[in-house]
């Protein structure tokens, strides 16, 4: 663990936003990584993710990426939320193919910011790009105080 009060601060908003983060919870995600304006979110391919043609659903695969940038996003403690999305599908997901999301900070200037993920399997094929711009809301911290139990 690191001294440097930014990283704390990234890592008690990973707690307090995965306490509530049901969605994340419910897919079996897990953010693996998060740093200032970055974080790593992870996924393994169910059976109940897979479409008509047995592959891993693309709206399953953009809340992933949306997850990421997500947590990326508000590792300020700042309460932060999506303002536009933008996905290009690059190659299917499977199976049991473990997914994970890295999303980095491309600018972040007053309230807004601007956020690119990239999708990989554990092949380090790249499955899917999103680009994701936010907007932050006025002295609101993205997590209570204290953290979760």
């Amino acid at each position: 663990m690191t001294d440097d009060p930014r990283q704390h601060t990234a890592e008690r908003v990973r707690r307090g936003m995965f306490h509530n983060d049901r969605a994340a919870q419910a897919l079996g995600m897990e953010v693996a990584q998060i740093a200032p304006g970055q974080a790593c979110v992870t996924m393994t391919v169910r059976e109940d993710m897979l479409n008509g043609h047995a592959l891993c659903h693309g709206g399953l695969i953009t809340t992933l990426a949306d997850t990421a940038f997500a947590y990326a996003c508000n590792s300020y403690d700042e309460l932060t939320v999506a303002s536009s999305i933008a996905v290009d599908f690059l190659a299917p997901g499977r199976l049991g193919d473990v997914l994970s999301a890295q999303a980095n900070e491309v600018s972040k200037a007053g309230r807004t910011g601007v956020y690119d993920c990239d999708v990989r399997n554990q092949r380090g094929e790249r499955i899917a790009v999103f680009r994701g711009r936010s907007y932050t809301a006025r002295g609101k911290p993205a997590v209570p105080a204290a953290d979760p139990a």
